[in-house]
Formats: C-alpha cells, sequence, structure tokens
C-alpha cells in the first residue's frame, strides 16, 4: 500500500470539512496547517447565531432573486449579496495571528447541484486576506475528469 501525501492528507481533511457547510449549492472546506500541525479550519455558511440556508430551506441568493448563472457562481462573485462566510475566512478568523505566519491553506469544493468536486479559485478577498495574515501557500484540491 502507498501512503499518500501530506497535501493528499490536508486536502481530504479540507474536504472533510466541507461537509459542514450549510450552502445549498456549494460546500466548501478549509484547513490551515503550520509545522506538519492543523491550526484552523473552516467552511462556507452564515454567520454564528443566523439563519442557515440549509437550516432554512432556501437558498438566499435565490429568494431574493441574485444572479446565480455559471459566472456568477464562481466562488466569490456574489460576495456582497450571499450571507455566507467564506471557508476561508472561518478558517483565518478561528487562527491566532502567530500560527498564520507562514502556514499553508488547504481548500476543497464540492457543487452539490451537479454532485461533483470542483476546484477552489480563491476569490479577491479571501486572496487578499489570506495574503495579509501570512499565509505562504494555498492548495486546492485538483479535480480528475
Amino acid at each position: 500500500m502507498e501512503r499518500i501525501s501530506k497535501d493528499d492528507y490536508y486536502l481530504q481533511i479540507a474536504a472533510a470539512v466541507s461537509a459542514r457547510s450549510t450552502c445549498l449549492r456549494k460546500h466548501y472546506g478549509a484547513v490551515i496547517v503550520k509545522n506538519d500541525r492543523i491550526v484552523a479550519t473552516g467552511y462556507n455558511g452564515s454567520p454564528r447565531g443566523e439563519a442557515n440556508c440549509c437550516d432554512v430551506g432556501a437558498c438566499y441568493c435565490r429568494t431574493h432573486e441574485l444572479p446565480i448563472d455559471a459566472a456568477a457562481a464562481q466562488h466569490g462573485a456574489q460576495y456582497g449579496s450571499c450571507v455566507a462566510v467564506h471557508a476561508e475566512q472561518n478558517a483565518l478568523i478561528n487562527a491566532s495571528a502567530q500560527d498564520l505566519q507562514g502556514a499553508t491553506i488547504y481548500l476543497a469544493g464540492y457543487d452539490v447541484t451537479r454532485d461533483c468536486w470542483i476546484e477552489v479559485k480563491v476569490c479577491n478577498i479571501c486572496d487578499r486576506m489570506i495574503r495579509n495574515a501570512g499565509i505562504t501557500r494555498v492548495v486546492g484540491r485538483t479535480v480528475v475528469r
């Protein structure tokens, strides 16, 4: 049996974290690792204490007639309109500033509507936050088609 790489190991954990997402359309998971130790995880969903789309049974974007076509559905495209906090952001706020310096963030995404894993592209806001936090490496799950 061949042992999986550390990157694959942490990407599989990010995929498991994504299962906690409260979004009805796409599930994202993030794992921040420093010195081979997980320092934080995060998934996309409504802010703490607020109603989640999965609990309400309706997508906020759909019920408020926000565009969700292919272009608009890209991770972060509707950031100002959607109620969800991104997985990367939830992971960042759950880590100490010291643990973020020089860390790696692993990302996994799953499209619920198409029932398949997707490649995660970090949105502009999350990209700036990741760089500003001192994270030096971003690793996304590769999708084999």
